[in-house]
């Protein structure tokens, strides 16, 4: 009877969950409309001429589409029928798609990586929190089994290696005499030390039992008072902390103990959690055997019929075409889609025309296209001008389009579908009919153009025997001989990915990324930006910032096919700034959430390596093709600048940082939209660098500055209690937060792990942390100046972003001066 109860418990929560993220995904899918309808009205919008009322229209889109995503990542995550998530990840895809797109469109409008949006979430009631970008979960958890296979592969490769290198026997490294014996004279006076401490605590104890006298009464009488009046301040201050703490709980200033540790409810939530993950792998399974199944099903049953269908339809338009044009038209090659390409809505004489159109274009001329680019060049030129006097217009966008079919599906489908029989959300075997009919009927489509291409040429052969369509087709396939691109020549045909990868693996060039999030990048929001660009001040952009901007450009479009293919490309980021603020860390954190490969070129890391111009073509060829086939994969580069010095300094002559200079950048060029690789280099001295070709090689630059204070005051906290510190009342924050200014997280790193030692943790209990403790180590560590900080910014403004941003500061104030003249003119008149 218990099991039974509780399974109907079960079975009433899931009903609950299942009920609550259908009306979640209806609530969304109604935004998104509502989002659509904005975005593409019946009539165009009219180009807006104020800049920054364009821009707060580009973030209020933003903003909104940035709440579906949430929403939409969380729906998908736990919705358990397959066909469902299947339309679900469709439009995920697609808002993901659309939110980079408008980033992009953000920063092209205000010429800046970082955006600054407290106003708009004032107006729409949100908290800065809302802003965060959440990664979806699927990035990792649902990959191809090809992908599995070659994953572990890889890690089974860094194992065998890391346990190889372990095995390796120690080599006892010759040592002079000198320093044995600094050694041993170090070690024997530790043991002397230890031994005279423990006498003179020996002799202090039998003092202490010589000076013992007998008590008398009235010293028996002060000692109980002074007892008395130990433990009373004890019990009271005891008391009056409980009161406050209370008083605190009440006020709503401080959280509830019980409410610290997680609920039944909590425990429960995360159970269906783990449930619906299972249920979902199992449903999964079933709807690809039932996929196999049906298409098998169909392919016995309607296969006959389908093909004598498409046959009647080909033979009809034969005769169409006849009727209309006096002669048999010419079958579609395989390559142009074959007899797909005839049921493309069109009429006979239409297809005709295309097809004699297209064989035009193959014959033209080269010398005319050039001409005839030059002069849609110069055309574009002008209309580009015209419509940017005429105002700011949103850039045409790849996913709007699937936005509105996967938005139209849920109308059509999804939204009045009853599913009150359907409790466990299994798949629906007659959409995958639906959808099985149309492939079985591409794979039955190339054999019946085989055969309908021979009674074709039957047909000709016997009604126009005049007409030859030889001469034609050979025209057609020279043409398509001349119109084949070069494909990059591979220095590597024989060999396995398995054996590539253990070169790459053995060499050090394929690497094990370390095991960090995202979310362990600790950083507060910037709460007054807006306020301050309305000033005319830039703020400096905090760590939160920096998080969501690298979310952007490199986790969102590694994490997904269909994005990558689709938005913005972005092949290379550099990040920039001063030693510790955790630009390797971010690298390792983009490997670490979209499960990405991590090959390391850095100059100290590469030399040595391959040498000459045959082995440095074979390293870059070989750590390119493994990046490809094993997506998606992180190319880094520590320490950047190195690769484009402007003099080389004494000590880096020997690893010859500049060999990669040429030869890197013609690789990065063959990367595709197809290919997930992304190039990530860091620096923390770019002056040094010559700007132009760093500028060149890496389309996006990211400077990462010191933490402000709000987020010195979170990396506190977080610091200590991750090392086993507990943050008390003794413990100052915001005076520690505030002289660490200057200082930056791998600083604070340090300082934490040198003061909160074990010995330390254990003595909190008695003597608690206090900010005083952790002055002195922070004091030996040199903070960033102001000099080196401004030299970064400076070194900004002149990137292609920071001179767009300046120009543009310009042309306000030329505007802000021409319209007080003006003004003054009115004036006197």
């Amino acid at each position: 009877m218990a099991g039974c109860s509780h399974s109907r418990l079960s079975d009433r929560v899931n009903k609950f969950v299942k009920l609550a993220y259908n009306e979640l995904w209806a609530d969304v899918q109604l935004e998104l409309s509502r989002l659509l309808a904005e975005e593409l009205p019946a009539e165009p919008l009219h180009p807006e001429k104020d800049r920054v009322v364009f821009f707060q229209r580009v973030a209020l889109f933003y903003v909104r589409y940035l709440q579906i995503f949430r929403k939409l990542e969380e729906i998908y995550d736990q919705v358990v029928h397959p066909q469902k998530r299947r339309l679900i990840r469709t439009i995920l895809d697609g808002v993901i798609g659309r939110l980079l797109e408008l980033k992009n469109e953000m920063v092209e409008k205000e010429y800046s990586e970082y955006h600054y949006m407290d106003d708009i979430l004032q107006d729409l009631n949100l908290i800065p929190a809302d802003l965060e970008i959440p990664i979806p979960r699927y990035f990792i958890t649902e990959c191809s089994k090809d992908f599995q296979e070659r994953k572990t592969m890889v890690t089974d490769i860094l194992k065998m290696v890391e346990v190889t290198e372990s095995l390796e026997p120690l080599i006892v490294k010759d040592m002079s005499p000198e320093k044995a014996i600094k050694i041993i004279q170090v070690a024997e006076r530790a043991r002397q030390g230890r031994l005279r401490a423990k006498l003179n605590e020996e002799s202090r104890n039998m003092n202490r039992m010589y000076k013992t006298k007998e008590p008398g009464a009235a010293d028996i009488e002060l000692a109980a008072v002074c007892i008395q009046k130990v433990w009373r301040g004890y019990v009271q201050r005891k008391r009056t902390k409980i009161d406050r703490e209370e008083e605190m709980i009440f006020l709503g200033m401080a959280m509830d103990p019980k409410y610290k540790v997680p609920s039944s409810a909590e425990i429960g939530a995360r159970a269906t959690e783990v449930f619906n993950c299972n249920r979902q792998r199992e449903h999964e399974e079933d709807y690809q055997k039932a996929i196999v199944a049906i298409t098998k099903q169909l392919l016995d049953v309607e296969g006959h019929d389908m093909s004598n269908t498409l046959k009647d339809q080909i033979r009809q338009w034969f005769i169409e075409c006849r009727d209309a044009t006096g002669s048999f038209p010419d079958y579609p090659d395989e390559e142009e889609g074959g007899s797909a390409l005839i049921f493309a809505e069109k009429n006979p004489q239409q297809l005709k025309e295309e097809i004699a159109a297209l064989e035009e274009d193959d014959s033209k001329n080269k010398p005319k296209k050039k001409e005839e680019k030059k002069k849609n060049g110069k055309d574009k030129g002008k209309n580009n001008t015209e419509e940017e006097e005429e105002g700011l217009k949103m850039l045409p966008s790849a996913f709007l389009s699937d936005l509105q079919v996967g938005n139209k599906t849920f109308e059509d489908f999804w939204k009045k579908r009853n599913e009150s029989k359907n409790f466990v959300q299994r798949h629906d075997p007659e959409l995958i009919k639906e959808e099985m009919r149309k492939v079985v009927e591409a794979e039955i489509r190339p054999q019946v153009d085989v055969q309908m291409r021979e009674e074709l040429a039957e047909w000709k052969l016997a009604v126009d025997k005049d007409k030859g369509g030889k001469a034609k087709g050979k025209a057609k396939k020279k043409g398509a001989k001349g119109g084949k691109k070069k494909k990059e020549k591979d220095l590597t045909p024989d060999r396995t990915l398995e054996s590539l990868c253990q070169e790459l693996v053995e060499q050090g060039l394929l690497k094990k990324p370390n095991n960090v999030a995202l979310q362990d990048y600790i950083g507060d929001y910037s709460y007054v930006g807006s306020e301050l660009r309305k000033l005319g001040i830039e703020p400096t952009p905090s760590l939160s910032d920096v998080r969501q901007v690298l979310t952007l450009y490199g986790i969102l479009p590694l994490g997904s096919q269909v994005v990558h293919e689709k938005a913005p490309l972005i092949k290379a980021i550099l990040l920039t700034g001063p030693t510790g603020v955790g630009k390797k860390m971010l690298v390792h954190a983009i490997c670490q959430e979209t499960g990405a490969n991590l090959f390391d070129l850095s100059p100290l890391n590469t030399a040595g390596k391959y040498p000459g111009k045959s082995g440095l073509a074979m390293m870059l060829h070989m750590v390119f093709k493994v990046a490809r086939l094993l997506p998606p994969s992180v190319i880094w580069i520590g320490d950047a600048e190195k690769m484009f010095y402007k003099k080389i300094p004494k000590q880096d002559k020997e690893l010859e940082p500049k060999r990669l200079k040429k030869d890197l950048p013609k690789s990065l060029k063959l990367i595709k939209a197809e290919d997930r690789v992304l190039l990530v280099g860091t620096t923390q001295d770019p002056l040094s660098a010559d700007i132009k070709s760093l500028c060149k090689m890496y389309s996006k630059i990211l400077l990462i500055p010191k933490p402000d204070y709000g987020s010195r005051c979170i990396l506190w906290k977080q610091l200590i209690t991750k090392q086993g510190g507990e943050v008390t009342k003794a413990l100052d924050l915001s005076s520690l937060s505030k002289i660490s200014d200057g200082y930056t997280p791998g600083h604070m790193v340090r300082v934490v792990q040198s003061v909160v030692t074990k010995r330390r943790v254990l003595q909190q209990a008695m003597r608690p942390l206090t900010a005083s403790e952790f002055v002195p180590p922070l004091a030996k560590i040199n903070p960033v100046l102001k000099g080196e900080e401004e030299a970064l910014k400076n070194w900004y403004t002149k990137t292609p972003l920071g001179k767009k941003k300046i120009k543009a500061a310009a042309g306000k104030e030329e505007e802000a001066a021409d319209k007080k003249k003006d003004a003054k003119k009115k004036g006197k008149k």
